[in-house]
């Protein structure tokens, strides 16, 4: 029933080569990322970098992901707003994507993904989070960015630990 051994008719039992290790990185990589997803928080690239740090706190999130006309144009994570904050800018009339990581140097992940890849795409570039985006093409052959949802360290260590738990 592990799958460690297996089983056949008039033959009797034998041993598959899957270790419990093989068993559980099986596991985690079948699971998608649309199944761990959370709400994104989404501002428009107008809105004033107060307004920023206010949502950023009022939502308890490490990261906002900036949107115009609908679409990903870039984040910004409280480093952002320290870095840009110590040079004394004025935050009521600086609009968000003055100071904010635009695309294409987002990484990003899309629904159908494993929580691995997600996992792996985290620890590589040193981020807290990804969004959870959608790629559409318009006629003219430029490529959006829907956002969807978002996926943080915060969500695959709670997979982690509710895997360890066996729930």
């Amino acid at each position: 029933m592990s799958g460690i051994l297996d089983a056949r008719p008039k033959v009797g039992y034998f041993y598959t080569g899957k270790t419990s290790f093989n068993l559980i990185s099986e596991k985690i990589e079948g699971i998608k990322v649309s199944e761990r997803k959370s709400m994104p928080i989404v501002v428009d690239e107008e809105v004033s970098v107060y307004d920023g740090i206010v949502t950023m706190f009022l939502e308890d999130v490490s990261s906002i992901f900036i949107t115009s006309n609908g679409y990903l144009t870039g984040v910004v994570s409280r480093k952002d707003f320290l870095k840009n904050l110590i040079g004394g800018m004025n935050l009521h009339k600086t609009p968000i994507g003055v100071i904010m990581t635009r695309m294409p140097n987002i990484i990003t992940v899309a629904m159908d993904e494993s929580i691995l890849d997600a996992a792996v795409k985290i620890i590589e570039h040193e981020i807290d989070g990804l969004p959870i985006v959608e790629e559409v093409v318009d006629p003219e052959g430029d490529r959006a960015y829907k956002v969807l949802g978002r996926i943080t360290k915060t969500s695959i260590t709670r997979l982690f630990v509710e895997l360890g738990r066996n729930e």
